[in-house]
C-alpha cells in the first residue's frame, strides 16, 4: 500500500497508529523500569540532537517532527514492554507480538514467491512489482527489509513452537519456506541473521530439542535453497534468487562507486571535518552532497548504511559515543536479564525478544532499518519485554497483578490519533504528485501542501523543482535541500544561486552534481564545450573559484529573483527520490 511521492510513507503511519493501539490496549505504567533507563536514555539524547537541528540548526520542522514522533513512540513502546513484563503480562505481550510477525513473515513469503516465480501476477496493488529481475523485494519494495521481516518470522515460529503454541509439524513446514524466501531476496544480511540464529540454538540449552534442531537447520537449509535455485535457473535460463545478485555484481565488475565501503570512508572524512558537533541530525546528505570527494558513489545517499556511522557523522564524536555508550548497555542489561529468566516460558521469550532486537542491530550495520516505523516500534516493544524482567532469579513470586494506567492508555490513544492525522496529512502532499478532480493548479496544491507540518517537505521539492511563484518556490529550495539531493534540485539550486548573484556558490552546487556522473545531468551540462573559453560559457561549465561549506550554502536566504524552470507536465510533478 503506497501513494505517492513516498513508497513507505503511508505503511509508516499505518504502523503507528496501529501500535498506538497496542500501547492504548496495554495501558501500561509510565514509570520506566531500572533495566530501560540506558535505552531511554539513548532515545532522549537522539530526540535532543533532533529538536537542537530544528531549534538551532538549519533542519526543517517536518523532518524535525517526524523524527521526534518516530523516537517518542519508541520510548512509548519500551515503557509498555517493560511495563508487561514486569506486571507478568511479558509472555502474552510476546506471543501476540510473535504471531503478528509470523502472520506479516508468510504473507510476505507469499509475495516473495510471486515475484519470483510468477512476477506477472504482481499487479502492483496487492503485490508490489520488484524492480530487482529474479529477486524478491516485498511488498516493503526493499530485499534487506523483506529479509529482516523472514529472520523475525523464523524467531517468531521457533519461539511459538518452545512455547507450545505452534505444532511441529507446521515448524517443519514454515521453517524451509521462510529460508527459501530468505535466499531469494539475496540480502547478504540474511545470511548473516541465519548465522545468528544458528549461535541461538547452539547456546540456548533451555530451548526444546526440536526447537534447537529447527534453529541449527536453518543455515543448511540455505545452502539448499541456494543449490535449488541455482539448478531452477539453469532449467529455465535466469538467474533467480542469490545467483541475480552475483549475476548483477558481475556485470558491474564487482567495484561498484555505490558499494558500502564507499560510503563509509565518505563519512568517516566527514568525521573528521566535523569530530565534535558533527553536520547536525538529519544534514548527512546536505553536508555528504556539497562535500567533494575522491570516487564519489553515484548514487544519492541520504544515510551511510550503518548506525553508529550515521550518530558519528551526525551527532558528533562526544554525543554519539555516548548514545552508543547507552545503547551497549542496554543490550548487556537484556542479557543479564535474559541468563537470569526464572522458568523456561520466560527464558524462551526474553532470549526469543533479544534475538528480534540483535537481528535489528545487525541489519543497521548495514543499512537503517529503525528509520522505519514498522521495524523501529515492534523492536523497541521488544526490547522493553526484555529490560522489564528482573536482572536476577527472583527470590518470592511476583506480586498481584496492577491495574490498567489511565495515563498509559491515552497516551496510546494520543499515538494511535498521531498515526491517523498523519495519514490526512500527507494528503495535502499526496494531491500534488496524484491529482484529483477540482484538487487546483499545480502551484495551489503546492502552496497548500507548503503548510503540512509533517510533509512539507515533500511539497518543498515540488515547488523548488517546477514553475510556481517565486515565493514558494525561494521557500521550497530553502526546506528540501536539507531532505534528499538529486539531480533536479541540485539543477534547481544552482540556478536560483546564479540568478540571485551567488554566482561562485552556484558554480560550487553545479560542480558537485558534475561528481555524481548522472546521467539526467547530459542536459544541464550539455553547453559545456571542450576547448571554448569557460569565460564565455554559462556558471555550470565553470570551476568555482573557491571552496564552500554545505553549512554556508544552506544558510544563504531564499531569494526570490530566480526564475521558475518549465514544469514537467501541465499539473503533475516528477516525484522526488524519497523512501
Amino acid at each position: 500500500m503506497h501513494q505517492p511521492p513516498s513508497a513507505t510513507l503511508l505503511n509508516q503511519c499505518i504502523a503507528v497508529a496501529l501500535w498506538g493501539l497496542v500501547v492504548a490496549v496495554l495501558a501500561p505504567r509510565l514509570v520506566p523500569a531500572r533495566g530501560s533507563l540506558p535505552l531511554l536514555g539513548a532515545l532522549g539524547l537522539v530526540a535532543m540532537s533532533a529538536a537542537g537541528s530544528w531549534g538551532w540548526g538549519l533542519l526543517p520542522a517536518s523532518l524535525a517532527l517526524q523524527a521526534l514522533g518516530l523516537l517518542a513512540g519508541a520510548a512509548l513502546l519500551v515503557l509498555a514492554g517493560t511495563a508487561a513484563a514486569r506486571d507478568g503480562h511479558g509472555p502474552a505481550v510476546f506471543v501476540a507480538l510473535a504471531w503478528g510477525l509470523l502472520v506479516a513473515g508468510v504473507l510476505g513469503s507469499g509475495v516473495a514467491l510471486v515475484q519470483v516465480f510468477a512476477p506477472g501476477w504482481a499487479d502492483g496493488d496487492w503485490i508490489a512489482v520488484s524492480g530487482l529481475a529474479g529477486r524478491a523485494v516485498g511488498n516493503l519494495r526493499q530485499p534487506n527489509h523483506l529479509c529482516s521481516l523472514l529472520l523475525w518470522a523464523l524467531v517468531a515460529a521457533v519461539a511459538l513452537h518452545a512455547l507450545r503454541r505452534l505444532p511441529g509439524l507446521a515448524l517443519v513446514v514454515l521453517v524451509p519456506l521462510l529460508v527459501l524466501c530468505v535466499e531469494l531476496t539475496a540480502s547478504r544480511t540474511g545470511a548473516a541473521g541465519l548465522a545468528l540464529l544458528l549461535l541461538w540454538g547452539l547456546v540456548d540449552r533451555r530451548l526444546p530439542r526440536s526447537a534447537r534442531l529447527a534453529l541449527l537447520a536453518a543455515p543448511l537449509l540455505y545452502l539448499a535453497a541456494w543449490g535449488l535455485m541455482a539448478w531452477w535457473g539453469d532449467v529455465s535460463q535466469q538467474a533467480l534468487g542469490a545467483g541475480a545478485r552475483l549475476a548483477a555484481d558481475g556485470g558491474q565488475g564487482g567495484d561498484s562507486p555505490n558499494a558500502r565501503p564507499n560510503i563509509w570512508r565518505n563519512a568517516l572524512l566527514l568525521i573528521a571535518v566535523q569530530p565534535w558537533m558533527g553536520t547536525g541530525f538529519g544534514e548527512f546528505n546536505l553536508a555528504w552532497s556539497m562535500t567533494p570527494f575522491v570516487n564519489r558513489p553515484t548514487a544519492f545517499f541520504d544515510h551511510t548504511h550503518n548506525l553508529p556511522l550515521q550518530l558519528l557523522v551526525e551527532l558528533g564524536v562526544p554525543l554519539a559515543l555516548a548514545v552508543l555508550a547507552l545503547l551497549a548497555v542496554a543490550l548487556w542489561q537484556a542479557w543479564r536479564r535474559a541468563s537470569a529468566a526464572s522458568d523456561d516460558s520466560t527464558a524462551t521469550v526474553s532470549r526469543a525478544a533479544l534475538v528480534l532486537v540483535l537481528l535489528t542491530g545487525l541489519h543497521s550495520l548495514v543499512e537503517y532499518p529503525l528509520w522505519y516505523a514498522y521495524f523501529l516500534l515492534p523492536a523497541a516493544l521488544a526490547w522493553g519485554l526484555v529490560l522489564g524482567l528482573p536482572a536476577a532469579v527472583p527470590v518470592a513470586p511476583a506480586g498481584p497483578r496492577r491495574l490498567p494506567s489511565l495515563a498509559g492508555a491515552v497516551a496510546g490513544g494520543l499515538m494511535a490519533a498521531g498515526g491517523v492525522l498523519a495519514v490526512l496529512d500527507y494528503q495535502r502532499v499526496v494531491v500534488i504528485y496524484a491529482p484529483t478532480d477540482g484538487s487546483g493548479s499545480l502551484a495551489t496544491r503546492i502552496a497548500r501542501g507548503q503548510l503540512s507540518p509533517l510533509f512539507a517537505h515533500q511539497a518543498d521539492y515540488a515547488a523548488a523543482t517546477n514553475a510556481v511563484p517565486p515565493a514558494s518556490r525561494a521557500l521550497g529550495l530553502a526546506r528540501s535541500i536539507h531532505a534528499l539531493l538529486d539531480t533536479r534540485l541540485m539543477v534547481a539550486w544552482s540556478r536560483q544561486l546564479a540568478a540571485s548573484g551567488h554566482t561562485d556558490e552556484a558554480r560550487w552546487v553545479a560542480q558537485r552534481l558534475r561528481d555524481f556522473r548522472n546521467p539526467d545531468a547530459a542536459e544541464f551540462f550539455a553547453p559545456c564545450v571542450a576547448g571554448v573559453p569557460s569565460a564565455s560559457l554559462p556558471f555550470q561549465c565553470q570551476a568555482p573559484l573557491q571552496a564552500h561549506s554545505w553549512h554556508h550554502l544552506a544558510s544563504l536566504p531564499p531569494l526570490m529573483v530566480a526564475p521558475a524552470p518549465a514544469p514537467v507536465t501541465a499539473d503533475q510533478p516528477a516525484a522526488s527520490a524519497t523512501q
